[in-house]
């Protein structure tokens, strides 16, 4: 293990609350290096988003691990991500859940995504492009649904994507953003969680027209 991803573990991850073990251990695999551009790499264990190309990032390692570890994931656990980006954060979670579904708008990062998971040797992700704010209904439900750019309010087809007793977790808002995390409860209501105050790149697409409240 490199020494600055021991440090990411030690000081940013386990020093702040991280203390999942599958999340740890998933942080661990995950050589955030390889998902990064070449020249930000002597960077990518900074406690700091760093960017992709297309105004996007990737976010921080303890943001990263803080979505994974809020989502309860369990071996078995199929995902829903919206906003593939480089591929980091579903790196992650495919070595916690059985499988990964992610959808990204922007067609160069998708592929730029696939090929950094194909590096990895990571199989068991799957990227499509397209506009997350719809989700991905042919694969669905989902045990859990997470959102890495921050629509205005929460898409409205997501829930019923979601499995009873399925966790969603999305940072909702535009110049302010709440990092936000639902339950769906056996009767399909909701419950609302405000975990932090976050800043993540706005979604784009659909997710980028609604206002809160209208």
């Amino acid at each position: 293990m490199k020494a600055d991803q021991k440090d990411m573990l030690e000081t940013q991850l386990q020093g702040r609350g991280i203390n999942d073990p599958a999340v740890l251990r998933a942080m661990q695999s995950v050589d955030r290096s390889h998902f990064v551009p070449e020249d930000l790499r002597p960077y990518a264990y900074a406690d700091r988003p760093l960017p992709i190309g297309h105004g996007q990032t990737i976010s921080q390692p303890y943001i990263v691990a803080l979505m994974a570890q809020s989502l309860q994931l369990k071996p078995g656990d199929t995902i829903l991500e919206g906003g593939t980006g480089c591929g980091y954060n579903a790196a992650v979670l495919s070595k916690i859940a059985s499988k990964v579904y992610s959808v990204e708008i922007v067609p160069e990062l998708a592929e730029t995504a696939r090929q950094n998971l194909a590096s990895a040797e990571i199989t068991n992700v799957e990227v499509r492009t397209g506009d997350a704010y719809q989700g991905w209904p042919e694969k669905a439900p989902f045990d859990a649904i997470v959102l890495t750019a921050a629509p205005r309010s929460l898409p409205p087809r997501l829930p019923g994507q979601l499995k009873p007793g399925g966790c969603l977790l999305a940072p909702l808002g535009n110049q302010t953003q709440e990092l936000t995390l639902f339950r769906k409860k056996e009767d399909g209501q909701l419950s609302q969680e405000t975990l932090l105050p976050v800043r993540f790149v706005p979604m784009t697409g659909e997710g980028s027209e609604k206002d809160p409240g209208k």
